[in-house]
């Protein structure tokens, strides 16, 4: 019968102090971990050469497993025992890099809880459309929900409610990584600086923030701190932490639905709580677009019969024969 085995890591050095073999049809698996069995949170693994595995390993634990099977990204681990007898070893990358974790059904429910959104339209909105700033890489698509996306330059946050020409509610999205890196390099000040000009505005996480305790590569109290800074100075721009990027996207169409009800039916409020809304009518859909490459417009002079050189610069009057024939300013 196939074994799970748990020895103690020969290397004192190491900060994961066990060793942890898998069987597998094409050979065992060795990884050294820091834990004999992924309870309360998943555990690190670091893949190392089966020639590493000791012979003479000294076995924390030997269990006797029902299945070792791996599917897809996953190996799925069911031990003949009644209680801990199901985990799961995955693997993913973490910040660019391939990573094993090895976790439960208990601890991979509370790093993504297995919830469904609700479809129900906000607020009753039956077309609520949403600018999505034109640096957003991947932005949200919004597929489960009765939302009509625009792309467009936005002066502040990455997902804007305009009414009558009026930037009236925006949101900035950030991964923990993003967060971490535009706080602590002072981008993210001037960031929320900018939406709390707005009537309405939030800073959206996906992320819990238990994880910012976990970060080793910055101090976590440093981060921590910068983000309790940036609520204090600027009180009106919520900082709001969603677990995941399904429930910030949630939240995002949620809020942004709220924030049209509310301008829509508390215009006077909405001019004295801000003075200083943002007027981004003169921003239409093609001045958000961004220029073509040299070589785009190369190809569509010469298509057009223009004369051009094979490299280098071209002259001011093909690109501004290229803007008259796409109705760019």
């Amino acid at each position: 019968m196939a074994e799970l085995l748990i020895a103690v890591n020969p290397d004192e050095d190491s900060r994961l102090p066990y060793l942890l073999r898998i069987p597998q049809p094409g050979g065992d698996l060795v990884f050294r971990t820091s834990g004999t069995w992924p309870r309360v949170k998943a555990l690190y693994c670091y893949p190392v050469d089966l020639a590493e595995w000791p012979a003479d390993a000294v076995i924390v634990e030997r269990l006797a497993l029902r299945s070792c099977q791996r599917r897809g990204a996953a190996i799925d681990v069911i031990a003949t025992r009644s209680r801990e007898n199901r985990s799961q070893l995955v693997f993913t990358t973490a910040r660019g890099r391939d990573a094993v974790f090895w976790q439960s059904p208990r601890t991979r429910k509370q790093a993504r809880p297995n919830v469904r959104t609700p479809t129900a339209r906000a607020h009753g909105i039956d077309d609520l459309q949403i600018l999505v700033d034109t640096h957003e890489q991947y932005p949200y698509r919004f597929a489960t929900q009765q939302v009509r996306t625009v792309r467009r330059a936005l002066p502040c946050g990455d997902y804007g409610l305009v009414l009558d020409g009026l930037l009236v509610a925006s949101v900035e999205r950030k991964s923990l990584a993003d967060l971490v890196t535009s706080l602590t390099g002072g981008k993210l000040r001037y960031q929320v600086a900018d939406l709390a000009v707005l009537p309405r505005a939030a800073l959206v996480i996906e992320e819990r923030y238990s994880q910012l305790f976990k970060l080793d590569r910055v101090r976590p109290a440093a981060v921590a701190d910068g983000l309790a800074e940036l609520q204090v100075r600027w009180p009106n721009v919520p900082v709001v932490f969603c677990e995941t990027r399904q429930l910030a996207e949630e939240w995002t169409y949620r809020f942004l639905a709220a924030a049209h009800h509310w301008s829509t039916t508390e215009t006077p409020a909405l001019r004295r709580i801000s003075p200083h809304i943002t007027d981004i009518s003169h921003l239409d859909e093609a001045s958000a677009a961004p220029e073509p490459s040299t070589a785009e417009v190369r190809a569509w002079a010469r298509a057009a019969g223009l004369p051009v050189p094979d490299r280098g610069r071209l002259r001011p009057e093909i690109w501004q024969a290229w803007r008259d024939a796409n109705h760019r300013t």
